[in-house]
């Protein structure tokens, strides 16, 4: 049964269930975590610290894929969080990959160029995160944030988080794809259908591109209805 270790940057209920939910039964996972709560600068920083011991734990209990997930490894950038990822490869000897990574490889499926990204971190921060996407080869046109206190960010109304999506998407023009950093946003894994219907664009969500990321590493593709287009053509 292939295993993988997923670090979960915080100890928020929901995500594992919901990447479960979305897995081939076959595919065992193993959890652990460090402990962001406010989703300060500071706090991020000090998370790709703790990824390193959580990392190591992982290798050591010998899963066959190691998932370091979370916003942390953004903030080194692009090719910064590919010489980390690189890194942990060889010193581990076990396959590592990030969400940056996944919603990267994401985008590139669908042959997304020009996109518009939403986030719920307020501030520069999100010129870090828009910048890592602009290194990963696409056309930023905007990266935003909610201005919203991290630790009430599952309590986010759909209706307010529709809006603000909505608000962003109509600002631009020729969009190929919308996307959502983060799954702190317990309504937005629900609105995803809805809202690919509405803008005619694919909505790469943290959440469903780990399920196809992971199904992608172990050679498997099981379509799973209800996610978008990700996990329903699983392209």
């Amino acid at each position: 049964m292939p295993t993988v270790g997923v670090i979960k940057p915080s100890t928020r209920p929901g995500k594992a269930e919901e990447l479960v939910a979305m897995l081939p039964k076959e595919i065992e996972l193993v959890h652990s975590g460090i402990n962001i709560e406010r989703g300060t600068l500071q706090e991020l920083v000090r998370g790709l610290y703790e990824y390193e011991v959580r990392v190591a734990e992982m290798a050591e209990q010998g899963v066959d894929l190691i998932h370091p997930a979370g916003v942390p490894p953004l903030l080194l950038g692009y090719e910064g969080e590919r010489a980390l990822v690189d890194r942990w490869e060889k010193q581990h000897k076990r396959p590592v990959f990030t969400n940056g990574m996944s919603q990267v490889n994401a985008l590139r499926a669908f042959k997304a160029r020009r996109i518009v990204a939403a986030g719920y971190f307020p501030g520069d921060i999100n010129k870090t995160f828009g910048q890592y996407l602009t290194e990963a080869g696409f056309e930023v046109l905007e990266m935003v944030g909610m201005e919203v206190d991290f630790r009430v960010v599952p309590r986010v109304s759909a209706a307010a988080i529709y809006h603000f999506i909505q608000a962003l998407f109509f600002r631009h023009h020729a969009v190929d794809a919308i996307y959502l950093l983060g799954p702190a946003w317990r309504a937005t894994l629900d609105m995803i259908e809805q809202l690919e219907s509405d803008f005619g664009v694919p909505v790469i969500h943290h959440v469903p591109a780990q399920s196809w990321e992971i199904q992608r590493r172990f050679g498997l593709r099981q379509p799973v209805q209800g996610y978008g287009r990700l996990m329903r053509e699983m392209p």
